[in-house]
């Protein structure tokens, strides 16, 4: 559970309990993929239980699993399939079918080998703590992200999230650590690490079971490499990869955080308690060795409720698309005020 995290802070104001959130996300269950349909995403029970609930509450912190099916249909034999079609047009009609025809016919053979198509599946952990206001993806995916992100602005009304910035960019201070060989207090380098040169040659150096602290890794920052990713271990207690882009990638826990437990521990509810407890502590310090969360709209807002200042309500169609939050570099993703039309699950835009 949380192998990979991508984090988002969640603005003030949104005020919602397990219930609410439970009825949202009944208007967007999974559903496998019909027989023409490339694509199905949703909600599925975080237990595994059928019919169970959506969202489950384990010391305070919500738990969600997202879900999604795709169609399997290889480029090659979609392409052989068009060119039957064609061929037979051709051979019916003595002419070859134009740009447009050939548009129609790769339509018609996707429909026509979609229900014979594989099937495959993969699920996302999502974690909603109120109380920090974190919004945890168990994904290092960004694209994946922004897909569960606007599912969940458009369930959970006036729900606003924007990606955590810090102060320090993660390639500064990671180059800081590595050239200095003093890692924040808490923090400790591990052995595997990615430099990747600034100019257009765009050279790659990796280590992997490597020591760091050497002259060599030193020489490398000096001559403009920049790390892209750096292996961290916090506490003594979890080991991850830090990359450029504030992503948490191949979280572990280390043993220190099993003591006490017996080896029949285990189920849902205390994988859940283990993992939230130590990223709840986890994600402060880190953000706190990078120099301190940046202000963002976000952090705007939470400094004017601060300040008893209102707080200014973005309307529904100023929320930026996914495409511009990338081109920005991020920013905050907003839902609507009131709660969306439900609609037929087939029909669905998510």
């Amino acid at each position: 559970m949380f192998k990979n995290m991508i984090v988002y802070r969640i603005a003030p104001g949104w005020q919602a309990d397990l219930v609410q959130v439970e009825e949202a996300l009944a208007k967007a269950p999974f559903m496998e993929c019909g027989a023409t349909q490339e694509k199905s995403l949703g909600w599925v029970p975080p237990r595994g239980e059928q019919h169970g609930a959506l969202a489950e509450s384990v010391g305070g912190h919500w738990i969600l699993r997202f879900m999604v099916e795709s169609k399997v249909l290889p480029g090659s034999v979609l392409n052989r399939r068009v060119k039957e079609k064609a061929a037979r047009i051709e051979q019916e009609t003595g002419r070859k079918p134009g740009k447009k025809e050939s548009k129609e016919l790769k339509d018609e053979a996707k429909l026509d080998l979609l229900p014979m198509a594989f099937t495959k599946q993969g699920s996302m952990w999502v974690w909603i703590d109120t109380a920090s206001r974190l919004l945890v993806l168990d994904t290092s995916a960004q694209g994946r992200a922004d897909e569960v992100v606007t599912l969940l602005v458009e369930s959970l009304p006036g729900l606003s999230v924007s990606l955590i910035h810090t102060a320090t960019s993660p390639q500064a201070a990671m180059s800081h650590w590595l050239a200095t060989q003093e890692p924040p207090v808490g923090f400790t380098v591990d052995r595997e690490c990615e430099l990747k040169s600034a100019d257009e040659a765009k050279a790659v150096v990796r280590y992997a079971r490597h020591p760091l602290d050497i002259e060599e890794v030193q020489a490398h920052i000096a001559a403009g490499k920049l790390p892209t990713k750096l292996a961290l271990t916090w506490d003594d207690r979890v080991s991850f990869m830090l990359t450029e882009g504030l992503q948490i990638k191949k979280v572990s826990f280390l043993d220190t955080v099993f003591e006490g437990t017996k080896a029949d521990d285990g189920g849902f509810d205390t994988d859940v308690a283990i993992a939230t407890g130590e990223l709840v502590k986890l994600i402060p310090d880190l953000i706190e060795a990078l120099g301190g969360e940046a202000e963002s709209g976000v952090a705007s807002a939470a400094q004017a409720m601060a300040a008893g200042a209102p707080v200014p309500q973005s309307a529904p169609s100023s929320a930026p698309s996914a495409p511009a939050r990338k081109a920005a570099g991020g920013g905050m993703v907003t839902g609507p005020k009131e709660a969306p039309v439900d609609t037929d699950p087939e029909s669905a835009p998510f």
